[in-house]
């Protein structure tokens, strides 16, 4: 097995519609604590807008986050399909027709004084791609008419790099029953941290060689999206969306390499990854019958053009090194149709269909470097292929309310996919499965919200684990597998939520996971670390969240949030057989507090958290990641005017570095006993940010 020089680092649409409810007005005690309305209605807790008028928010984005006891889950556009890159968040009810532009992102694009109010309920009211969460945030924006926008202007530094500047821009125009909005940004960020590797014997404590090393990050990451939504009455819209991104990132690395034995290197690191993103998709919706039947269609890609090298520099002149050359194109095309009925014998009811085909083309280079950089390929298996599937999914979901305050909703899917691997290697298959689930939410007195639920998920393959690569990063190969199988789980839920201090909420969630071909590291027949199914495996956690204002503790103007969890994972290592956590970055336990104050100009406030180390088995080395002390971030907030915000931002206020400790066995972990080990420390240190962010427009005042 080829080992390389060590170095630092580094889902058409889903129903969005499930017939939003009316919008009722909300209620509101004197204290300005939403109440639940009544009827279905009873399910959603309603925030207007004035609620968050105290934060002073300037977009959708400040909004959501100020939203008690909600935690934004970002949608994942890298799935296949359109399911699971739903997220948590709607717009007037219907789930946005985009799948690579991030909540956030589209979020952020909404002035604030747009946003009428704030409802958050369960998400079977909001179709089936949410059915099964506790939270669903549905953002109701104002359908007046008007224009609005946002300008943002930030500069930042961090440690000992140059001062990088960004600026990004967005407007809304509504216009009869149109409305249009267009954003853009230069994506502009980077960093700069030094730290060492001390790479050392076991045997005797001996070292082997230390590298000290200075990073250089620049990221690039412009990007141009435009949107169209057209409301012309009950159950009939509109949407158009698109979005350009054409990202850049660099990574230099100064290497001074003193071994034990041999001379002193100045080696480097170069990153060079060029990553473009398209995307086009869109929409339409019609009444049918007294339901709403609904297309979605979409298509994006993604390119990369990824250069890395590592050179062994003696003075001037390079000695050796590695170097490779990454050429992929991913594209996806995908349709979905749907139908929802709000009372079809009893029962509210969703039918859907989805169709998707997915291709992936990759061409990997790996060389070999010599005195003067003279290349040798270096053969890897699986490095040029093609993979594609045809993945189709039906599904059916029925609910009704079983009490006043108790409903049970059910849903049953069935998924199946042809799958084909061309290339260095052949393989094809075609794979079933069967989705059902269910989940009862109860709705109780004086704000009490339960939900139990019970639900199969199968998870999505990740098209680049069939090709191999090399990590100059890490100084390791990973080999490809073309027969991975998708992990399936059942996935068992409990969640728990009642307010607290007038406008605040206690959160508890409890989850238990049955996992079946759980995907992790595995041993390929050519010697080579690579992604595979190892059997059976159990996930168990539990988190709690406290969110609230501190007034009647005596504190005005405060806001605190705690969040806390504990989790648990077990799996059967396919080396040693014995059981051991699952790979990946999931540590036993997190803590986070949030604390957050605003007067009639200013705010400030700070974060602080910290979690357990996070451990990855691969087959020949244990490699584990922690931090030295708790990430702390700060900030002040001036409002000169009702337009303007003025902030400063300082991260890292604590210095925490990341630490890491890799141990290494030969020929992998069979034998038990590590032969070396490698300590790695990274530190960027404090970084300040200081921005502008002025609004425009009919409201801006």
């Amino acid at each position: 097995m080829t080992r390389l020089p060590s170095t630092p680092y580094l889902r058409a649409a889903a129903s969005l519609l499930a017939l939003a409810l009316p919008a009722t007005p909300a209620l509101a005690d004197n204290d300005g604590t939403p109440t639940a309305l009544n009827a279905e209605a009873s399910r959603r807790t309603v925030y207007q807008a004035d609620f968050f008028t105290q934060f002073a928010p300037t977009t959708a984005l400040d909004i959501v986050r100020r939203v008690p006891g909600f935690v934004l889950e970002q949608s994942d556009g890298e799935v296949r399909g359109f399911s699971g890159a739903a997220g948590n968040v709607v717009f007037n009810g219907a789930r946005p027709s985009s799948k690579s532009e991030s909540l956030e992102a589209i979020l952020a694009r909404i002035p604030a004084r747009r946003v009428v109010r704030i409802e958050v309920a369960p998400g079977d009211q909001f179709g089936s791609d949410y059915a099964g969460k506790s939270q669903v945030l549905n953002v109701v924006v104002s359908q007046t008419s008007g224009i609005d926008g946002n300008v943002k202007a930030t500069v930042g530094r961090t440690f000992i790099g140059p001062l990088l500047g960004d600026i990004e821009g967005s407007v809304l125009l509504r216009t009869g029953g149109s409305t249009f909005n267009l954003s853009a940004g230069l994506g502009r960020s980077g960093d700069v941290e030094e730290g060492y590797d001390d790479l050392r014997l076991l045997s005797d404590g001996s070292r082997i060689e230390l590298r000290e090393k200075v990073n250089d990050v620049d990221l690039h990451d412009p990007f141009v999206a435009a949107s169209w939504a057209h409301e012309s009455g009950p159950g009939r819209a509109e949407h158009l969306n698109l979005r350009y991104s054409p990202g850049h990132l660099t990574l230099h690395q100064r290497n001074h390499l003193t071994p034990a034995s041999g001379p002193v290197r100045d080696d480097r690191l170069e990153q060079d990854y060029r990553n473009t993103n398209y995307e086009l998709g869109g929409d339409i919706s019609r009444p049918l019958g007294a339901g709403v039947i609904k297309f979605v269609a979409l298509g994006n890609r993604r390119e990369r053009d990824n250069y890395d090298a590592y050179f062994n520099r003696i003075g001037s002149d390079t000695t050796g090194g590695f170097e490779q050359l990454q050429d992929a194109r991913y594209d996806e095309v995908l349709g979905r149709l749907s139908w929802t009925h709000p009372r079809l014998l009893g029962f509210s009811a969703e039918f859907g269909t989805e169709l998707a085909y997915n291709r992936l083309e990759n061409a990997t280079d790996l060389f070999a470097l010599g005195p003067g950089g003279t290349r040798t390929p270096i053969d890897l298996p699986i490095a040029r292929a093609t993979v594609d599937e045809l993945r189709g999914e039906g599904y059916l979901n029925l609910g009704r309310a079983l009490t006043g305050r108790l409903r049970l909703d059910t849903t049953l899917g069935f998924e199946t996919s042809k799958l084909r691997v061309r290339g260095d290697t052949t393989a094809d298959r075609a794979l079933s499965y069967f989705k059902p689930g269910f989940t009862l939410d109860w709705k109780g007195k004086n704000g009490w919200h339960v939900q139990a639920g019970l639900r199969r998920e199968v998870a999505q393959l990740d098209f680049y684990d069939f090709i191999s690569a090399a990590e100059l990063t890490n100084d390791r190969i990973n080999g490809g597998n073309a027969n991975l199988v998708p992990q399936q789980s059942w996935e068992a839920r409990l969640t728990i939520e009642r307010p607290v201090l007038g406008r605040g909420l206690v959160k508890l969630e409890l989850g238990h996971d049955w996992i079946s071909d759980k995907q992790d590291r595995i041993l390929t027949e050519d010697g080579f670390d690579a992604p595979g199914n190892i059997g059976s495996g159990t996930r168990r956690f539990a988190r709690l969240t406290f969110d609230a204002p501190l007034d009647r503790l005596g504190l005005k103007a405060t806001r605190i949030s705690l969040a806390g969890g504990l989790q648990g994972t077990r799996v059967r290592d396919p080396l040693t057989h014995l059981m051991r956590d699952w790979s990946g970055f999931r540590p036993d336990w997190d803590w986070s507090i949030d604390l957050r104050r605003d007067l009639s100009k200013w705010s400030y406030g700070f974060s602080l958290s910290r979690q357990a180390a996070s451990t990855i088995f691969r087959i020949d080395e244990i490699d584990s990641f922690s931090n030295t002390r708790s990430f702390a971030t700060t900030f002040v907030e001036y409002r000169p005017d009702k337009r303007t915000t003025l902030r400063l931002d300082l991260s890292n206020v604590l210095d925490s570095a990341g630490e890491r400790f890799r141990l290494f066995y030969d020929p992998n972990r069979t034998t038990g006993v590590p032969l070396v080990s490698e300590f790695r420390h990274r530190d960027s240190h404090v970084g300040v940010n200081v921005s502008v962010n002025r609004t425009f427009g009919s409201g801006s005042g």
